[in-house]
């Protein structure tokens, strides 16, 4: 065989060659790289969940008044709450709600969600979903200036708040609150009332389930813990008082 010939068919077989032996190769280096890219994205995982968990302890010491959430069993970014509001147009209402966070959550501009189970009406929450309009509110969520504690923080303040004009996710509610006051406040009203009567409708899959005795005792608590500094220095009858507005939810 000519010899340009036999080296112009060797470097056509060549290659041939060549990708046998990368086959014997790649499953390794491709094991090899997949691997270390699993094993980098499990520990950004865990290092994401062990920052939740650091935010809901936090939150022991640092929740805002009336609010309460307790995690789900088996759901590190799911758990249940409930708010006792004590003044402003929802007076008395008992509101349930869920939060959920991604598995993302704890980077940049991964909102929690607040879906309230009570039916609001409330300028800041969607009528039919029941969600609460965090992205209004926050529209760069930044985990190194934003907590679990800044969104409940924010979910107490849209039941104190004198004034609706910035919200969007209920345009009608904005409107009689803004124009028509008296009927706004019907709908409040309405609202606060259907609260109470839903707040021993237990889901059978929520850690926050309530008995008549037990939300007496949690209102009791919170009505302490908002007008007595000193318990020392509590009157009989002032603890009195206090005990009967819980029995009277």
């Amino acid at each position: 065989m000519d010899p340009v010939i036999y080296r112009w068919l060797s470097d056509c077989l060549a290659p041939k060659r060549a990708t046998l032996e990368e086959a014997t190769i790649a499953p390794y280096s491709s094991y090899t790289f997949h691997s270390k890219h699993s094993f980098q994205e499990e520990r950004e995982q865990a290092l994401r969940d062990y920052k939740v968990t650091i935010e809901y302890k936090h939150l022991k010491s640092h929740a805002p008044g009336g609010v309460y959430l307790i995690p789900a069993l088996h759901d590190l970014r799911h758990f249940y709450g409930i708010i006792f509001v004590r003044r402003g147009p929802f007076t008395n209402g008992i509101f349930k709600f869920e939060l959920t966070l991604s598995p993302e959550y704890n980077d940049n501009n991964q909102h929690p969600r607040i879906a309230f189970s009570s039916s609001v009406y409330n300028p800041h929450v969607h009528y039919e979903s029941g969600e609460l309009d965090i992205k209004s509110a926050y529209p760069r969520w930044d985990p190194s200036r934003h907590y679990l504690v800044t969104v409940l923080t924010f979910l107490k303040k849209i039941f104190y708040a004198k004034s609706f004009e910035d919200a969007k996710a209920n345009a009608e509610a904005r409107e009689l609150a803004t124009k028509y006051p008296a009927e706004f406040r019907q709908k409040v009203d309405a609202c606060v009332l259907a609260s109470q009567k839903q707040v021993f409708q237990n889901d059978e899959t929520s850690t926050a389930q309530f008995s008549e005795e037990e939300l007496s005792h949690r209102v009791l608590l919170d009505l302490l813990k908002q007008n007595i500094k000193d318990p020392t220095a509590a009157s009989k009858q002032v603890i009195l008082s206090m005990i009967e507005k819980a029995s009277n939810v």
